[in-house]
């Protein structure tokens, strides 16, 4: 996606990464990108320095993980079908002063 533009180099990007003169160029570009095609990498002097995403996919980096997200994760496990023992270890409360 990303392009040299006119006289500069012809060695052309990857998809999904932008040397940051032709992503400053063509912002709104690299913004729908991210949108539709996910994270959009700009480079500057070579080297990755930032990433653009879209909102949705930052909102949900963004959230904390919960125990619903474990379960499902491992629900969607190819050995979600392993069946393991598991260990449960009964002990007495103690009473304790606060």
């Amino acid at each position: 996606m990303a392009s040299t533009g006119k006289g500069a180099s012809t060695k052309k990007s990857r998809p999904g990464r932008w040397r940051l003169q032709d992503a400053k160029a063509r912002f709104s570009e690299v913004v729908r990108e991210a949108q539709r095609r996910g994270p959009q990498r700009v480079t500057l002097h070579g080297k990755d320095a930032v990433v653009v995403v879209g909102a949705d996919e930052f909102d949900r980096l963004q959230r904390p993980v919960s125990g619903r997200d474990i379960v499902e994760a491992l629900a969607a496990s190819p050995l979600a079908e392993v069946n393991f023992e598991r260990l449960t270890v009964k002990s007495r409360v103690r009473d304790i002063d606060l």
